[in-house]
């Protein structure tokens, strides 16, 4: 696919003609992972919201609260499981370090989701970590409490069950584009979510009014920061994209959304 501007070349603009709130630190007030689109992505955030007072009362009483501070580790990869942790407050980044370093973000989840999984009845050890973008409070529901739970308050089993399936799809949908796009194709698609979830119109272009380094685009998916700062150069050059210490400005949202359609030729 050429990306060539068939018209006279212009100057792009770095600082908006708008004002723009301060930008927020990722991921935001709702989850975001790697997928073809935002919808669904806060889907598991709600899982525990049809339990009764009386029910939510008796989930507490069997749980511990935890808190943690920023860039603390939750649990880490290769620890013994011993239950779930549900966000109460703040947010958390979930990921997976392979030998050589490197790192992959599976997700970032925000307030309601529970993490800790999949060996939620104990046994086994994390495949991934989980640590702390912000202070957080975490309600820990140990392994032996949660199989208690799930005998004796079937409306909590039915909870899980729906958590589980909104987990399901998270990790479904970053197989699918992992396995499928090309990583120039899965950069091109983040930065359309982030325009999506965090954008404010400019004229024809999309502000990103959200704090987000190469680093996390990175990780995010699947490559590295140095491959990422070359990319987002050439997206410039090709007049897609114009990027200031402050925001990254999408100038032609349909030209990007192009590159993905077609393959990131």
């Amino acid at each position: 696919m050429s990306l060539d501007v068939r018209q006279p070349e212009m100057r792009p603009k770095l600082t908006p003609s708008i004002d723009l709130p301060a930008p927020i630190t990722l991921p935001g007030e709702q989850a975001l992972f790697l997928s073809e689109g935002v919808d669904g992505l806060d889907e598991g955030a709600h899982f525990l919201n049809t339990l009764a007072p009386d029910e939510w009362m008796r989930l507490r009483a069997h749980g511990r609260r935890l808190s943690f501070r920023t860039g603390e580790a939750i649990f880490n990869q290769g620890d013994g499981h011993g239950g779930i942790f549900i966000i109460e407050t703040g947010n958390v980044r979930v990921f997976y370090a392979a030998p050589s370093g490197r790192e992959i973000t599976l997700a970032y989840w925000t307030q309601g989701h529970f993490i800790g999984g999949p060996e939620m009845m104990g046994g086994g050890t994390h495949i991934w970590s989980g640590e702390a973008l912000c202070d957080c409070r975490i309600l820990f529901l140990p392994a032996p409490a949660l199989k208690k739970l799930v005998v004796e308050l079937p409306n909590f089993a039915l909870c899980l069950l729906q958590g589980l399936t909104a987990k399901g799809r998270c990790y479904s949908a970053m197989a699918q584009m992992l396995g499928t796009r090309s990583v120039i194709e899965r950069l091109a698609q983040f930065l359309i979510n982030l325009g999506d979830l965090h954008g404010v119109r400019d004229g024809r272009a999309i502000i990103i009014n959200a704090k987000v380094t190469h680093d996390q685009i990175a990780a995010m998916v699947g490559s590295t920061r140095q491959w990422v700062t070359v990319m987002m150069k050439r997206f410039q050059k090709d007049g897609l994209l114009s990027v200031s210490p402050r925001h990254i400005r999408i100038e032609r949202p349909d030209a990007l959304m192009e590159l993905v359609s077609k393959g990131g030729a």
